[in-house]
């Protein structure tokens, strides 16, 4: 899927439940990826968010079974609740260091994630708000910073 570059928003279940879809390319002109815009879409492999997102709505790529590695650009201020639940293959992410809140359970069930870097300090790292279970049945032990590491 090419979204055209008129799209400034990935609506609510926009593309819920396409299990077919491979890949999609999202343009620069959007700035926000609604609720369940990507759940069950469980042939994504990978996905670029552009610089241009600052929000990622709750169960956004809930169970992308398919989902290896993600990027959260620093324009991003909020991963909502159940954002990557159950993200099984999801290895590595990285988080931007605009990041102010990450919801409830958004990364929970992701048992394959063992790589969970940060651009931003130790100190900014645990200045963000973090919902409950944010990181349950996740291997990773540390969020590697850019001046060091912190234990989750």
């Amino acid at each position: 899927v090419a979204i055209p570059d008129s799209v400034t928003s990935i609506g609510n279940n926009a593309f819920s439940g396409c299990s077919s879809l491979t890949s999609v390319a999202i343009p620069d002109s959007v700035t926000s990826i609604g609720n369940n815009a990507f759940s069950g879409c469980g042939s994504l492999t990978s996905i670029t968010i552009p610089a241009s997102v600052t929000s990622i709505d709750n169960f956004a790529f809930y169970g992308c079974t398919g989902l290896t590695s993600i990027t959260i650009p620093d324009s991003v201020t909020t991963v909502g609740s159940y954002a990557f639940y159950n993200c099984g293959d999801l290895t590595s992410v990285t988080i931007g260091d605009s990041v102010t809140t990450i919801g409830d359970r958004a990364f929970y069930g992701c048992d394959s994630l063992t790589d969970v870097y940060y651009t931003g300090t130790k100190k900014q790292w645990k200045a963000i708000s973090k919902g409950s279970y944010w990181n349950n049945n996740v291997p990773a032990t540390q969020v590697i910073c850019k001046d060091g590491t912190v234990s989750i």
